[in-house]
This record gives structure tokens, sequence and C-alpha cells, in this order.
């Protein structure tokens, strides 16, 4: 009879592990000489929009006059933060950087004519730092306009973060549990058996995903999911 029981069991198992996709628990059963128990995986998923966005501006102006180059690249950082402004940016969330200026004759490799050419780069960085972080997508959609008039990046990047995650943890906790718990009994009921104490459990780890895009990088993504899978083993009872 027990051999029967520990064969129906199995039989259960195999058919959980093909269908566990589908539902929010699943488990895997398994015996010791003092007592049986199940491991449950509770998961736990929920969308959530970026509360902060992080835009980084770099531009460059070169040139074989330092000082030309160095008053043309201040005329351009005053027409990015204008058009900041314009796009509903305030003072606080504009932070100009300072100005990195390469001057490739003192590069010992440096081509023969670098001094007839453009002796002289200068890059500087803005960054927008704002809880708008729609603002930032469609002003970065628009940037074009700065481009037209002669300003070239040479990097821009926009990064978005979810700062809230301590909010949602508990609920989201109790969540993964109760889905941990419904596939425990589910299998319970399965097998004949009753669900006792938990012998240990493992809250697991929170990630934060691109919801829409799989394949995108997260921090360049507004929507997002955040998932936890809490990992709880039940002692079985007869």
């Amino acid at each position: 009879m027990e051999k029967s029981n520990k064969a129906f069991a199995a039989l259960l198992v195999a058919c959980g592990l093909a269908i566990g996709g589908f539902f929010p628990g699943y488990y895997y059963y398994k015996t010791h000489a003092d007592f049986r128990s199940v491991t449950v995986k509770g998961l736990a998923e929920k969308d959530v929009t970026a509360d902060m966005g992080l835009w980084n501006i770099q531009f460059t102006v070169s040139g074989n006059d330092l000082g030309a180059a160095q008053k043309q690249i201040g005329v351009q950082a005053n027409e990015i933060v204008q058009f900041l402004q314009k796009q509903g940016f305030t003072n606080d969330e504009i932070r100009i950087g300072r100005i990195e200026t390469n001057d490739l004759m003192s590069n010992p490799y440096r081509d023969n004519t670098a001094a007839e050419t453009s002796r002289f780069i200068l890059t500087q960085t803005i960054t927008v730092h704002s809880e708008k972080v729609y603002k930032i997508s469609d002003a970065m959609s628009l940037s074009n306009e700065l481009i037209a008039k002669g300003i070239v990046f040479s990097n821009q990047y926009a990064s978005y973060f979810f700062t809230k995650l301590n909010e949602i943890k508990p609920e989201m906790l109790k969540q993964a549990t109760e889905n941990a718990k419904e596939a425990a009994l589910e299998f319970a009921r399965n097998s004949g058996s009753k669900v006792g104490k938990i012998n240990k459990a493992n809250q697991g780890v929170f990630s934060i995903l691109s919801r829409d895009n799989a394949n995108a990088d997260e921090v360049s993504q507004i929507e997002k999911r955040v998932r936890v899978v809490s990992t709880v083993e039940y002692l079985l009872e007869d």
C-alpha cells in the first residue's frame, strides 16, 4: 500500500511539473526516513511605473582655437538648457557638468594633421534628474531640434528607476505566500495528505524586469514588472 501511495505521488509530481508554468505556485515532493514534505514555490508579480529618471546629454565641440571652441560649447550648453526648460524641466532638475578638454597635440600617437584640423575636442554633459519620466521620454524624441542647430551629441541616454520597492514588498510577499500555500493544499488534496507545519521558508529575491520587452534592458524602460518567488517547505501528514 505504501509503495502504491509513493507511485501515485510521483505521478502527481510529474503532472504538476508539466503544467506548473500555468499556475502561480508549484511544488515538488520528497521523502526522508523520518518525515515527508512538499516544497512549494509561490510567485507574485506587480506592474509598476518608474518614478525617477536620469537623462545624460553629452555633446562635443571641436576646433583648432581653444578660446573659440570654449565659447561655442558655452553657447550650445545655453541652448540645451533653454530647450529643457521649454520642455517643462526646472533649474533644480538640470545639472550642468564641467567641460572636459582633449588636446590632440598632447597625444604622442597623434595624427600629423591634428593641428591643421581640430586640435581641441571639448566635451560637456548636462544631466536631467527628474520624477517626470514621461517628460524625459518625450523630450528625447524632440532632441533633433538641437541637432538641427549644429549640436553634436557624443552620447545621450536615459535611465528610469523604480524607487518604491519597499512600499510594495509586504503585499507582494503576502500574495506569494498565499500562492505557495494554495499549491501545497492542491498537492495534499491530490495525494491524500494534509499540510502540516512549515519546516523552512525563504522569501526569495525581488527582481525588476522590463514589462513589455523581454529583450530590453530594464533600466531603459519606464514600464516595469516586479517579481518575487517565495519558497516554503511544508511537512505532510497522513
